[in-house]
């Protein structure tokens, strides 16, 4: 018997399921309410439900959220839980909290197939892709453990494990959910989807979303950026350049490009005036991400005198830059440190 993965359900599919069963409308209502409203974690938590109802739901339904395997506070109140799905395939999710905001950081397959060299979590093979309903329980059961002490999410982004572009359809599906303004209604300016790369889907997830891009660039010389994210050798900075100028932007919005800054690598003066007339022509927004080291990475971080250097070039370009902070380094849950292999 095939499970039933209501958090997988869009509000038409939940809906057209309500009238296969041949339930009252309002049921898919109901459903939906108890799924992003009140953020149930089983289907026993829908006590409006006829017993008919339920009964054949849980037979179904798998739990409504991912299992804790462990939870880590940082010194800085960053946090990361990592989960087990039904399968026992593990993921790490972090959330970031600040004073004007929270922000929690998903992940869309278990492990990761790009192998950039500077990212821990590409050591850890890819193990699968999630499906909507993993990535959607992701936002469901953070939002249900903060709110009990007062905390919100208020941002979502596509960062955690695994390359969102190489699991299309699902993170599409996923976003959707979450944007539907009856249930978690998160707006479209407060997720953001962060890529590699991968070119042929960047014009699309655009046209289909609507949400906002980052770009995970570190250099602009194929030479350079074929060692730290090997997914350039099949699209270069020409193919990723000429799709980012299609792509649909909405009115007032940017490209974030996110930079990280690597001793002795991609730091010079060189590199930030090679940066900027890339980005030529280009709404941009540079975030300069400082090295945050794993066991066994062969990087070390740029000074801070030679970042802020950097980032001088680029402001005096007259682009937006921000010199990212690190959070969460002391929990292995900062920029690039995600693995979920074991349980650490």
């Amino acid at each position: 018997m095939t499970a039933l993965r209501l958090t997988g359900l869009t509000w038409d599919e939940l809906n057209a399921l309500m009238l296969e069963w041949e339930e009252r409308p309002f049921r898919a209502k109901q459903i939906w309410s108890w799924l992003y409203i009140k953020l149930a974690r089983s289907v026993e938590e829908m006590t409006d439900l006829p017993a008919a109802l339920r009964s054949r739901l849980l037979e179904l339904c798998p739990p409504l959220a991912p299992t804790v395997l462990a939870h880590q506070l940082s010194r800085d109140g960053t946090e990361k839980w990592l989960l087990a799905m039904a399968d026992g395939a593990r993921i790490e999710t972090v959330y970031i909290p600040d004073p004007d905001r929270g922000t929690l950081c998903v992940s869309s397959q278990v492990g990761c197939s790009l192998a950039c060299s500077f990212c821990h979590t590409g050591t850890q093979p890819l193990s699968r892709n999630l499906e909507a309903a993993e990535i959607v329980e992701q936002v469901t059961f953070a939002r249900s453990e903060l709110a009990q002490r007062g905390q919100k999410i208020t941002n979502v982004v596509l960062m955690g494990m695994g390359e969102p572009l190489y699991n299309y359809d699902a993170v599409v599906k996923a976003v959707r959910i979450l944007l539907n303004g009856t249930g978690l209604a998160i707006g479209t300016r407060k997720i953001t989807l962060s890529t590699a790369g991968v070119v042929p889907r960047l014009v699309q997830v655009g046209r289909d979303l609507g949400i906002n891009m980052a770009i995970s660039l570190h250099s602009v010389r194929d030479s350079v950026r074929d060692q730290l994210i090997p997914l350039n050798r099949k699209h270069t900075l020409r193919d990723l350049r000429q799709a980012i100028v299609a792509f649909p932007l909405k009115h007032g919005r940017c490209i974030t490009w996110e930079y990280l800054l690597l001793k002795g690598v991609n730091d010079s003066l060189q590199d930030a005036h090679e940066l900027v007339h890339f980005l030529k022509g280009i709404p941009s927004k540079v975030n300069l991400i400082t090295f945050n080291p794993w066991p066994g990475a062969p990087f070390e971080p740029s000074a801070r005198e030679t970042t802020l250097q950097f980032q001088k070039v680029i402001c005096d370009a007259g682009l937006v830059t921000v010199i990212r902070d690190s959070r969460g380094g002391d929990i292995a849950a900062a920029c690039g440190q995600l693995r979920a292999g074991v349980a650490e």
